[in-house]
């Protein structure tokens, strides 16, 4: 055909989501997605509900309501915040203003997948520099940059590793990059990580070179719903909104977050509840000779002894009902990512693996 994509679509790989469904299994418990086993709270589920008797009005377009809680909740400035449709929307949005043909954008050798997705279909050239020990590293990023860098992503903690760096680390990072080139801390997990963890809205205070992204698909319950924010330097978050669709969120979107960010107390119970139940599981499966990285996140990332019994773990985790997610497209081959879900489900998943590590199964 003459008629063709633009240099670099093609070269994308389809995204893959977790699995759902077993086939000849009922009652699946899926642990494959990083979502929250309680969902929404229930004043985000009555926002919800309310919106139901708006659906044929049109919903802001400035967003402002939405923006203002954020900007309450989290100590940031709501004039300098972007919502879209999940983070993955202001990722897109990163990549089709700051970088295209002849530029590169860098991510680590476990990086999340949309990073490369996203730089690929802005015409723009995807490096991978590497990790330490499944951690993202500094100097790593920093050898890799050259004066064609435009974007560096990385995510903290990070997905799927479930790793992070500390506000120094960041600092020195973005310190040292090149003066044309912008870092972006993805934030999808920060709300888990507790104590005075910002996500790096205050390294983005202090500098005019970083950008976070946020989302309401993990402690908030609302992957369904796909909602997302970021928050930058006034400059650059103006730049971003002339790509961003006038109706990118409907009123059941931005009145659900809203409600959602606002229920700080819903969310406290999520991350504390998290943080016992990946202690119980970390520690569970290392006692099954299942070693596991220290995580920040809500899952755990489980390491078996090759590509094969990783594989073989997880069609017996499957045979039980419980999906996880192989991570061999994110060249972990011999690891499991897993999240952390409920209590029963967390001991099912530990009952299992011991016996397939036993032979019982």
């Amino acid at each position: 055909m003459k008629i063709t994509p633009q240099p670099g679509i093609m070269d994308i790989a389809l995204y893959q989501g977790g699995q759902s469904k077993v086939d000849g299994v009922s009652n699946v418990v899926k642990l494959s997605s990083n979502e929250n086993p309680f969902g929404p709270s229930d004043k985000a589920k009555e926002a919800f509900a309310r919106t139901v008797h708006n659906l044929h009005r049109y919903p802001s377009t400035d967003h402002a309501s939405l923006r203002a809680a954020i900007g309450e909740v989290h100590g940031v400035d709501p004039e300098r915040v972007i919502c879209g449709v999940g983070s993955d929307e202001i990722i897109a949005f990163l990549c089709q203003a700051y970088a295209g043909p002849g530029d590169e954008v860098i991510y680590t050798q476990h990086g999340f997948s949309m990073y490369k997705i996203s730089t690929l279909a802005a015409g723009a050239t995807p490096v991978v520099v590497p990790e330490v020990n499944r951690v993202v590293s500094v100097d790593e990023i920093l050898k890799g940059c050259t004066d064609r860098t435009r974007l560096v992503f990385i995510a903290n903690p990070a997905n799927p590793t479930g790793t992070m760096i500390d506000l120094p680390e960041l600092t020195r990072l973005a310190e040292n990059l090149p003066e044309q080139c912008l870092l972006v801390v993805d934030g999808a997990y920060a709300e888990y990580v507790g104590g005075d963890y910002d996500g790096a809205a205050s390294l983005v205070e202090a500098r005019d070179n970083v950008v976070m992204t946020r989302t309401f698909s993990k402690i908030y319950g609302l992957g369904g719903l796909r909602v997302g924010w970021g928050y930058g330097p006034a400059e650059v978050i103006g730049v971003l909104n002339r790509l961003r669709g006038p109706f990118n969120l409907g009123e059941s979107q931005l009145a659900t977050a809203e409600a959602a960010v606002r229920d700080t107390e819903y969310v406290e119970e999520c991350r504390v509840e998290n943080a016992r139940m990946r202690e119980w599981l970390t520690n569970a499966l290392i006692e099954r000779g299942v070693p596991c990285d220290p995580s920040h996140t809500n899952f755990v990332l489980a390491q078996f002894d090759s590509e094969e019994e990783a594989s073989d773990c997880d069609l017996a985790l499957k045979a039980e009902g419980l999906i996880v997610r192989k991570v061999g497209g994110y060249k972990l081959p011999n690891f499991l990512r897993i999240t952390v879900g409920d209590e029963a489900s967390c001991r099912r998943v530990a009952t299992t693996i011991r016996k397939f590590k036993e032979g019982d199964v």
